[in-house]
């Protein structure tokens, strides 16, 4: 899933005992950014947004919320997973394709933009190095979402061929979520 699902541990620590009008006593960064984040930034080089703050917060709500109707309409009990490879069961995983394209050495700047199909074209032709492709890409040169989707398929068969960096951390993994990136060599 291309959301996070998962808030930073101080985050919820710092709410519970907030007052308003009061300081919060945490730096911003450790406040709103979860270790995966950080871990994104050193390893990777991309800052992946800060779900304590903005927009995607709302994202990872959705997520969660998507997630469960799943749940519900399949009568899985689908749960994160937190060793990589192949199980039993069905189970989700967080994945970040910004860090997944620079994990694979691939740089196409501008796929994003409502005028980028151009980029879009680009993208898929390096990722036809990585992954099988239907024949009909039409919908992942117009929609930029598509091709996302595409990305995470990439990101979810690196978890499966446990090549991915796993959290250094576990416990505080599994509290605040963890972004599953190729490792890079």
């Amino acid at each position: 899933i291309d959301a996070p699902l998962g808030w930073p541990k101080n985050l919820g620590e710092e709410l519970q005992t907030h007052e308003a009008g009061k300081p919060i006593h945490v730096e911003p960064n450790q406040l709103f950014r979860r270790e995966t984040d950080h871990f994104i930034k050193r390893e990777v080089g991309k800052q992946p947004l800060d779900v304590g703050a903005d927009r995607i917060a709302r994202t990872a709500h959705a997520a969660l919320h998507l997630l469960e109707e799943i749940r519900e309409k399949t009568g899985q009990a689908i749960s994160l997973t937190w060793e990589p490879g192949i199980s039993k069961g069905v189970y989700a995983i967080e994945v970040y394709p910004a860090a997944t394209l620079i994990a694979y050495g691939i740089n196409v700047p501008g796929y994003k933009q409502k005028d980028g199909k151009g980029a879009r074209k680009l993208l898929l032709r390096q990722l036809f190095d990585y992954i099988d492709l239907p024949t009909d890409i039409s919908l992942m040169e117009k929609n930029d979402d598509a091709l996302d989707a595409a990305i995470c398929v990439l990101a979810g068969a690196d978890f499966l061929r446990r090549d991915v960096y796993k959290p250094m951390n576990l416990e505080l993994a599994k509290k605040e979520g963890w972004i599953w990136v190729k490792r890079q060599t």
